[in-house]
This record gives C-alpha cells, structure tokens and sequence, in this order.
C-alpha cells in the first residue's frame, strides 16, 4: 500500500519550472485535448497579437483568461484545441520594418524597391516568436505553438480572397469616395477604430480662427448701408481654401449685430464675441432664414454651385460662431452634406498631406495654416484669432497627426445590414452583460461603412482586377481563389503579396484587366480569423462548419469597436450567425500610480521579473480576481500580488502539515477519491464549505464571471487553513481516539485533493504541486482529471459556523481590551441574544477563547461578556500553556520530527509566581508531557543547575530556564494521557 513522502518544500518559482519540465516532457498539454472525445468540442478564438510587439502585462491578462477558461472546460469533459496565430499585416509591421530600414515615407518604400520590402516585411515576422513562447509557457498558459497560423500565409490570404468575392457578389462591398481619416507620413486611410482605440487621441494647441464671408445676395430688407458678413469659425484654417458653402442650425436662433463699421450674422453663441465692442443688435431670424443665400468666395475659386449657406442638423449653437464653414473634401458631415445638397468639392491637397497647387503648393496643411490666416488678414476677412488646446486624432502607429480628406477605397455596405447585426447580438452571451445591452449597439448603431481599403504595400492585396472597355467603361474582375486567378491569367506564385500579384495582368473578352493596387484593411483579416485560419472553404469545410460559431473570445474594451465587432461584421454577412457565443471584456490595467504603464515612469515591474518573485500562479489569480476581469480599469500593484502569493503559501503549508502527520503515523493513501461522512462538526463544516467554494466556482466559470468565480478563493484557503486546520491539529496526532484522528486525516485529504482539482484552471502548479503529492499514482496530472462533482452544501452548518467565529472574534476583543493572554483560560462566556448552540460548535468557542463553560442567555439585544476573574486554578493553567508553548517553539527552532520524544526539564531561576508555577508544573505534568512528546519531565529550583540549559526566558516577572535532550523511541510510543481539565 502506497504511503505518504513528507513534503519536500521549495522556492514556489522553482516549484513551477519543475512543473513546467514535467509538463513539456509528459507531453500533459496534447494529452489533456487528446483524451477528450472529438464530437464534444469546446472552440475558442484567440485574438492573434502583432508578431511585431512583445509581451507585456495587457495582452498577458487575456492570455492568462485565455488558459483558465479552456483549462475549465477540459476538465468538465469538452476537446479544446488551442492553436496559436500571429498578426502579420498593416502599419504595425510596416513601421517597424521602415525604422529598421530608414525609410521615412511611403516614396522612401517605393525608392527602396517595393521586391526587397516585401521580402524584409516577411523575414521580420518571426523575429519575436520566441520571445512570446517562452513568457506564454512561463504563467502556464496551454497553447500549440507549432503550426500556427499566420495572416500572411498564401492559405490564410486566399480565405480571404474567397470572402471578399463573395461579400461582393452579395452587394455588400462598393467601390466609392468618402472623407477619412488620413495618415500623411503613411499615405494611406485608416481606420476609424484604430483611431478611437490605443489612445490615438492628445491634446494638441491648434489656432481657432473667426472668418469673415461677405453676402453677395442679401434680402431687401436688410441694411445696405454697410457691409454684411457670415461669421464663420474654424479650427483647421488649411481647410479654408476648400470652402464651397457655409451651414447653418436651421432651428437655431441667428442676430445680425452692427459693430465697428459692418454687420455680422452669428448664431446665440457668437454674440459673446462682441461683448467687448459694444454692438447693436439689428435683426433677428431662425436659421432656415438664411438657407439658399449666397456669399463671396475667400480666393475666387469657387467653382459653379458653390457659395451657397445650407442647413445642417449637426451645427452646433454652443461654441464658435453658430455658423460652420464647409469644406467637402475635408469634412465628413461637410462631404456627406454637400453630395446630398449637390455642394461641389475643391480638393488641394496632395496624399503627402502637402498642397499640390497654388500659393502654398509643397506646404504641408500644418506649416500653412499660419500663412493662410495671414492672407486672410490681408483680404480684411479675419474677425479674431484664438489658441485652443484640443484632443486630436493621431496615427495609432507613427503617431502623424491625421487630417480628413475625400479618398478613393472600396467599403463595406455596413448600414445594410445593421439589423441583422443588431438581432444577432441578442445571440451572444457579453460579460459584463452590459456592453451587449449598451456599448456592442451603440458601436453598430454609429458605425459608418467600413473603408476596407489602403494604399499601402504589406497586407492581403485586394483581388480585384478593372480595366476599361471600349465605351470608356470600367469593368470589374473579383477573384476568389488561387485557381480562379490561375485560369484568368495563366500563372501561380509563391508569394501573392505586392508587388508579384500587381504583375498578373491578363485578358478576357477584349479588355485588358490590371489590379488595383490597394490591400486590405489588417482588421479584414482579423475579422476572417474564424474560417481562415482553417483555410477554408478550401479546407476543413466541415471541421469548421461544425464548429462555428465559436464558443468563447475574450480580449480587452478597446476590441469591443474593433475586433469583435469586425469578427462580427463578417460572420453576420457570410454565415448569417455571430462569430461567437460568449465573450468577456476585460478593462486596461493601469501602472502602480494609476497613469499608463511606462518604463520612464517605472510605474510597474516586467511581467517575468513579477512571475519570478511571487509565482505565475499569484499573478494569475490577482488578475483574474480583479475588476479588470468585469472590464473595469484596475491598478496592478505589486504588494496585491506578494498578498495573495502569502495565501498560495498558506495552502502549501497546509499540504506540508498533512503529508508531515500522514507520513509520521503512516496513514495510507487512499485507493480513490470518496468523500467521507464524518461526525465531526468541523470536518462536517470544511467539506460544506468546500462544496460552496465549488457550488460558486463551478457556477461563475460557466457564465464567464472570472472574479466572482475566483474572488472566493482565498477566502476558502483562510478557512480550511487558518480555522479547520488549525482548530483540528490536535486531532492529526493525539491517540485518545484513533476513530477521530482517522477522520481527520480522511476529510482534509479529500478537501486538499478536490480543492487541487478546482484550483487546477487558475492556479494550475499549486493544483499540481497538491494532487501530485497526494494521488497513489504519481505522474498522472491533475490536467488530465475530470471536474470535481460538486456535493450538497450545509447552509445551515456553514451559518453557524459564521456566528461561532463572530463570538471568537468579539470574544478575543474583550481579552485584548483587558490585556488577557488567549493562554490564560477563563471561567466562563456570557452570551446575550443567540440561540444555544450544539455542543461541538460551543466546544469550539470554548477552545479558541480558552474559556471553560458558556452561559446562554435569551434576549433580543446580541452581546458578549468574559469572566475575567482568575482564580488560582486558572492562573496555574496560564502557567501551563505559556511553558508548553515555550517548548513547542524550541522543537520547531530545532527543526525536530513531529515524532521525536524529549526530556523535558524546567528551572524556576526566580519571581514572584515561583512555588505557583513550580506547583502548576507538577500538577499538570502529564498533559504537559503529552502535549510536548516529552517521555520525561523535571522541575527544578536551585539556580545552581542552571548550566547546559538551552533556553531562557520570562513569564510575567518570573525568569525560567528550560532544557530538553531529543530522545528517538518509537513513533508509535504513547506519551502518558492528559491531566488538563
């Protein structure tokens, strides 16, 4: 019969490494999804990282999510492959490779030789890899490394050729202009999520300018006698030269005020820019009064239709002047108004961000605006210039500050099929639930179409091929495979990125058809993820069609308008589904002193360096326990983790305590896992507690509620630590019931090795470092176990057991009030207002308090009264137990066998208390030779014998000498029985 090894404690960090060899060795990880049945699969996405970053505390709170949640669903029965991916594509990696290279621009790449690009962007993809294996097995997360899938992988890109073409088949992609965001450094749109995620916004300090349009057409009734003006305000003077019309509130109140020689129209807000200049007000009208007037051009450019004031809801009667001037080619509102009110556009400014015509050609916009102000004064069209500081939208990459201008791209129909999404979203389960109520819909709600496109070079070439008929007439050319392209042009590749695919050209009926030379947007590929990385429908058509949509996804807020919702996006219109079934959203974690995570700041410690010192299980169980798992913001400090790793400790200790007494009294292992049915009303409370803590984990993992789930858990190591243990140690080896002591070994075995399955998720070395200490068969992980079933839970035992620690607790105050050691007993405990409780349950109270009998007593008002009288008796016992304890920690400072016997012998050197303690020790001699395993014990009072003592030290006032000699018997060797009352 297999017998228990006293623990072999270690260093926790070292405890883990050992762990993790024995993981990668046994091959633990591929067993635990081997072993799973194939038709019971449990899908879950991992949101591929850039392959350009590095791990960092952020991504490494979704990884750790990531693990717990798939490690749960294993052990309740589901095969969950987890297979890594990587992020190829976009700015990321471009800018990267372009700092490496010195390439300061888009016509640096082209210079630079757009061959020799393309291949360097693909070598510096892996460049990173092992980097993020060796921190993703390091805090224990599973996943398979080798054969991950890449977004720029031939297979992965014709999946999304395959989705393009058919999306575009259905209507849903057009091709068409729209005002965009527009990064200048990298001549290209960009997202409008990547700009409203990752802080793309600072304040910036920007001239506001207050402009004056003379009115060419004014009513009749107006005064002719000086000039009238619109006054318009801006806060992108560059834009200026663009003016085509002016807008106004239609609803909204407007003055023409006189001052200094002129009259001006403004709306409510505007007057207060003449509070100083003491104006007249003339007249008063609504907006839609000013509606089809017309006004002077600022350069005399305007082309025919311009010049013209419109009425736009979106003008604002709150700042500036409540008159909004109009440049469609560099608003969004602006364009989207004047392609409805046919308000034509001037376009200036070149994809350099730089003018490409005029006075200011070769200027950027930024460098300018001063001099267009400038020439403004000189026309006498400026009425006041302001400084205001502002958030502004910067490139989420190279940091440019972005402008809006018209551009060309292909878009997604994404206001056509808002419904179904929206209906959709009533399919999956959100937590916090409330971003499916509130942010998710919003998102759709505002979400404008989707610019799929980019001028840009490394990421899935747009497989669209057009050429020109003979009418003049463009014709278009959707590829949706490989094959397909191979039929039209003859040719396969190795590499269908830029620019080898641009080089395909072919014929089909008469037309010369060329490749538009645009790529897709990364957040395209991101979206595809489900069924690309499955190459499908070229593959795997049903292993995926099985399987989707997926179980599970999590990552942090920011994903909300951007990845989830372009996973969304594609899944509602291929598959008519959502891409996921549940999903959590995590918040952002914020350095120790609340501010971004920075390394000039030092406001936080690597992720490795954390890991080191407290253990990855600490640091999983603090992130997965924090409000950053409710997708709130959360302040990762140190010292929460260095807490909780004292509580893991805790629980090693307790696995110590009970392989050291297991061991010593040679109780066996047990052949399988039973709960026991034990009498005693502690063991009866710690497995009802045990099945709580399981009741409320089990619950909370099923409905991805990760803090409620872990949140409890060291609250549950306190109690079968710092309560049950600690209050049923002596039960593990003293021999007056043998019944009792078995028990008590059984019930804290069963706890220890059920509470190791149900850590197994979120602290899986502990859950291993317990199981694979307790179980007769060694090398079996407690990865590869099966859940633990949950038993029935005594909410009655476990509410008593709450008022018992409560009169503990007020108890133990009213000694320490009156400066009463919890080593000297009392006579007796009052107490008012509680029901009697049984007598196990009061047997605990009298313990911990060290009190002798408890007095019931009814009544509605709840209190607690010691007897604090100490009767000669009393103090004799006090004596007692302070010298036992004396003891006890000269056994544990000399590292001695919990079996080892002693000699035991005392020396009262001198003291007030003498001939009592003297008198104490001789009376209670056997209960202090029984506590302390010593087989001999003397009393002395001659100081002369004091040589060779081991220890000194004082009781009160009374100074006393203590010897003990190590004495090896049989562990079996009953000591004599108490003589305590």
């Amino acid at each position: 019969m297999a017998k228990f090894q006293k623990y072999d404690k270690t260093k926790y960090s070292d405890m883990e490494r050992g762990w993790l060899d024995f993981w990668r060795d046994d091959k633990t990880f591929e067993k635990s999804v081997n072993q799973r049945p194939a038709d019971k699969t449990y899908v879950f996405y991992d949101g591929p990282p850039f392959i350009t970053g590095l791990p960092h505390h952020g991504n490494l709170l979704s990884s750790i999510a990531k693990d717990v949640v798939p490690r749960f669903w294993t052990m309740r029965g589901f095969r969950v492959p987890r297979r890594w991916g990587w992020d190829c594509h976009g700015l990321p990696a471009e800018n990267l490779v372009e700092r490496q290279l010195g390439l300061k621009d888009k016509q640096a790449v082209l210079d630079f030789g757009l061959d020799d690009y393309i291949k360097t962007c693909r070598s510096k993809m892996v460049q990173n890899g092992s980097e993020w294996e060796d921190t993703i097995e390091r805090i224990a997360r599973w996943v398979e490394f080798r054969g991950a899938y890449k977004t720029m992988d031939n297979d992965y890109i014709e999946s999304v050729w395959w989705a393009f073409k058919k999306l575009y088949e259905a209507g849903k992609i057009y091709q068409g202009e729209k005002v965009l965001p527009y990064c200048s450094r990298c001549a290209t749109p960009v997202s409008k999520a990547e700009v409203a995620m990752d802080n793309s916004y600072k304040q910036v300090t920007d001239t506001s300018v207050y402009v004056k349009f003379s009115s060419t057409n004014p009513p009749a009734d107006w005064p002719a006698d000086k000039p009238v003006y619109f006054l318009a305000w801006t806060t992108t003077p560059w834009t200026l030269p663009a003016n085509t019309g002016l807008a106004v509130d239609p609803k909204g109140n407007y003055h023409l005020i006189e001052s200094g020689g002129a009259y001006y129209w403004v709306g409510d807000c505007g007057r207060d820019l003449f509070a100083d200049l003491k104006p007249k007000a003339v007249s008063r009208c609504v907006g839609s009064d000013l509606v089809g007037l017309e006004y002077e051009s600022l350069f005399a450019n305007h082309p025919p239709g311009a010049g013209k004031i419109l009425a736009a809801d979106y003008v604002s009667g709150e700042e500036g002047s409540g008159i909004v001037h109009l440049a469609p080619a560099y608003g969004e509102e602006d364009y989207d108004l004047a392609q409805a009110e046919d308000l034509p556009s001037i376009h200036l400014v070149g994809d350099d961000g730089c003018y490409h015509s005029g006075d200011w050609a070769g200027q950027s916009v930024w460098e300018a605006s001063p001099a267009i102000i400038d020439r403004l004064t000189e026309l006498g069209r400026v009425f006041s210039v302001e400084q205001i500081e502002h958030s502004y939208p910067h490139c989420h990459r190279c940091h440019t500050r972005l402008i809006y201008k018209a551009h060309p791209s292909w878009f997604f129909d994404i206001a056509g099929q808002k419904p179904l999404m929206l209906e959709k979203n009533e399919d999956i389960n959100w937590f916090p639930d409330h971003v499916k109520s509130r942010r998710f819909p919003n998102t759709i709600d505002s979400a404008p179409d989707w610019n799929l496109s980019r001028d840009r070079f490394w990421a899935t070439p747009i497989p669209v091929w057009q050429g020109q008929d003979e009418a003049g007439q463009t014709q278009t050319i959707v590829v949706g495979s490989f094959e397909e392209l191979k039929e039209l042009s003859g040719q396969t590749l190795d590499d269908y990125h830029r620019p080898f695919v641009d080089e395909l050209v072919f014929e089909k009926g008469g037309i010369t058809y060329k490749r538009v030379e645009k790529v897709l947007d990364c957040w395209f590929d991101s979206g595809s993820m489900p069924f690309a990385q499955y190459h499908y429908p070229f593959e795997n058509k049903e292993l995926f069609e099985a399987n989707f949509p997926g179980d599970f996804i999590v990552e942090y807020v920011g994903q909300v308008r951007a990845w989830f919702y372009y996973l969304h996006v594609l899944a509602v219109a291929l598959f008519g589904k959502p891409a996921f079934k549940n999903v959590i959203v995590t918040g952002t974690i914020a350095g120790s002193d609340g501010q971004k995570m920075s390394k000039s700041l030092g406001n936080y410690t690597e992720p490795l360096e954390v890991v080191s010192t407290f253990g990855a299980d600490a640091y999983r169980l603090v992130l997965m326990a924090s409000p950053v798992m409710r997708g709130e913001d959360f302040i990762l400090v140190d010292k929460d983790i260095a807490d909780t790793h004292r509580k893991l400790e805790t629980l090693r200790n307790t696995l110590e305590f009970f392989l050291l007494y297991a061991s010593a009294d040679s109780w066996p292992v047990p052949e399988a896992i039973k709960a026991p049915n034990p009498s005693h009303c502690l063991d009866r409370w710690v497995l009802a507690r045990l099945n709580q803590f399981g009741q409320n984990l089990t619950a909370n993992l099923e409905g991805y509620n990760l803090p409620a789930a872990t949140g409890g858990i060291c609250e549950f190591i306190d109690d079968l630590s710092n309560w049950y243990v600690r209050r049923s140690r002596r039960r593990f080896w003293k021999t007056e019931n043998d019944d009792d002591k078995d028990a008590a070994f059984a019930t804290l075995y069963f706890v220890l090795v059920e509470t190791a399955r149900y850590l197994a998720p979120v602290c899986p070395f502990l859950a291993e470092e317990i199981y694979q200490n307790l179980r007769p068969q060694k090398g079996v992980s407690v990865h590869l176990a099966d859940w633990p079933q949950v038993g029935d839970v005594d909410e009655e035992l476990i509410e008593q057991m709450k008022l018992v620690r409560q009169l503990v607790t007020d108890g133990l105050a009213q000694r320490a009030a009156a400066s009463l050691k919890v080593r000297q007993p009392l006579a007796s405990m009052l107490v008012r207002g509680v029901e009697r409780l049984n007598e196990g349950l009061s047997e605990i109270i009298k313990s911990e308090l060290n009190i002798r009998n408890i007095k019931w007593v009814g009544g509605d008002n709840y209190s607690v009264d010691l007897d604090k009288n100490l009767t000669p008796e009393l103090k004799a016992e006090g004596f007692v137990r302070d010298l036992i304890r004396r003891v006890q920690k000269l056994r544990k400072e000399e590292n001695l066998d919990v079996s080892t016997r002693i000699k035991l012998s005392f020396v009262v050197i001198e003291g007030p208390d003498k001939p009592e303690i003297i008198n104490a020790i001789n009376q209670f001699s056997e209960h202090m030779q029984a506590e302390t395993l010593a087989i001999e014990l003397k009393v002395l009072d001659d100081r002369s014998q004091l040589y060779g003592y081991d220890d000194f030290f004082y009781i009160g006032d009374n100074h006393i000498g203590l010897s003990f000699v190590a004495y090896e018997v049989d562990q079996h060797e009953s000591p004599t029985k108490s003589g305590m009352p």
